[in-house]
Formats: structure tokens, sequence, C-alpha cells
């Protein structure tokens, strides 16, 4: 059980960009946890993204700044570099999991052990999975692929989240309404991912919060990182 409850919401956001430090925000005001996977390797570089003919700030914080900005909440591993894994070597694969998760755990003051595979598309496969089992840290490591469902997994290294938020609006507000509504006998997870600049693009910022509302406070749910929910 969940410190007691059958359900659970977990949130995870990948990049590590400036604008997490919004969303952390919005989080904290209405006593939510979330997970954010950092890439160790591009911390404090500057950018930005053209997204549906937006552009928008990818920006990473600095370093020294990393464990203000993600107090209460979770840092994980994101890759040194954000390769696209399958393209790699089982030893490249292990330098760029291992070295981020060792240097992301020097920042954070705490041993991280979670982490999200980069890239779109086809970002993982069995072999990658089994180099993170075999030759890394990671205890648990997030997919791309929605679920769909409240379901606990058993394989935490190829761990499927629910909905993925702002390609999935209407099934993911759906979905709420369902989790909400559950007086389950077993445990259920309910785990939303996404980019916190993608609120950016989509000017989604305001219909985020109103999510979040609807969904806090319920005293039948833990609100936790992925870690406290997962492992």
């Amino acid at each position: 059980m969940f410190h007691g409850k059958m359900k659970a919401i977990t949130f995870s956001y990948d990049d590590g960009v400036t604008q997490d430090q919004r969303l952390i925000s919005l989080f904290n005001k209405y006593g939510l946890k979330a997970t954010f996977n950092l890439n160790s390797g591009l911390l404090g570089n500057p950018g930005s993204l053209v997204r549906e003919d937006v552009t928008v700030a990818h920006v990473k914080p600095r370093a020294i700044e990393v464990r203000k900005i993600y107090e209460g909440h979770e840092i994980a591993g994101h890759t040194l570099t954000h390769p696209l894994l399958p393209t790699l070597s089982d030893d490249e694969i292990q330098e760029q999991v291992e070295n981020d998760r060792m240097k992301l755990s020097e920042i954070a003051g705490y041993e991280v052990v979670g982490f999200a595979y980069p890239g779109g598309g086809v970002n993982f496969d069995g072999r990658v999975a089994n180099v993170l089992r075999e030759r890394t840290g990671v205890k648990y490591a997030r997919t791309t692929v929605s679920a769909g469902n409240f379901d606990v997994q058993s394989d935490l290294i190829q761990f499927k989240p629910t909905v993925y938020h702002h390609a999935e609006w209407d099934k993911m507000e759906a979905l709420a309404d369902e989790f909400l509504a559950l007086s389950p006998d077993s445990e259920k997870i309910f785990y939303i991912w996404g980019h916190a600049y993608e609120f950016d693009i989509y000017n989604s910022w305001d219909r985020f919060e109103a999510f979040l509302k609807r969904i806090s406070g319920k005293r039948d749910i833990f609100y936790g990182t992925n870690r406290e929910v997962l492992l």
C-alpha cells in the first residue's frame, strides 16, 4: 500500500529545463510530487526548440542550481547527452546512463536510482533494458509508451506511464475522473509525464493547473515522487 492508501498519483518531466521551476511552483501549491529527469552533461546549456511553429526556450539550469530548484521532488537520470540508446553499444549505453546517474547523485546529495529513456519513437528495446538491469544502478526506468490504465507493473525497467499529458489531454482528463471514482481492492497508480516546455508551446499552463487542482487534496490518494510510489 502507498502509506496506507490504495491509490497513488505521480508525475515525471523530462530534460531539466527552466520551465520546471514554474511547474514545481504549481505542484507545491497543490501538494503534489514529481520526478524530474535531467541530462547531467547538458546542465547550464542555453537553447530553444521549435515545435508546432512555436519557438520556446529550452534552457538547462546550472549544476549549482539543481539541488535548490528540485528540492522536495525527485531528481532522476535521462543520460548524459540525450542520445537514442538503441543506436549505441552496450558499453556506450552504460556510460551514458551510469555516469549520468553518478553525476546526478553527487549534485542531488542522494543516490539517484530513477531514469527515463530519452528521445521519441523507439527509444528503448530489450537489449537496452537489459544493460540497465545488469550494468547500472537504475531501479526503475520510465518508457514513453502509454499504458492507458492504472495497473501496478512488475517490470520497473520498462515501466509504462498511464498517459502523456500534452498529446493526450482529453484522455488524461477522462482517466482522472475514472481514477478519482475508484475504490480499488488492489493498488492503482495514475502516472502522468511530459515536458514542462510543452506548456509554453500550447499555452496550456492554466488548463494544467485546473487539472492539478481537481486531482489534489484527496484523502484516499497518496501523492508521491516516482521513487516513493514505485519502490
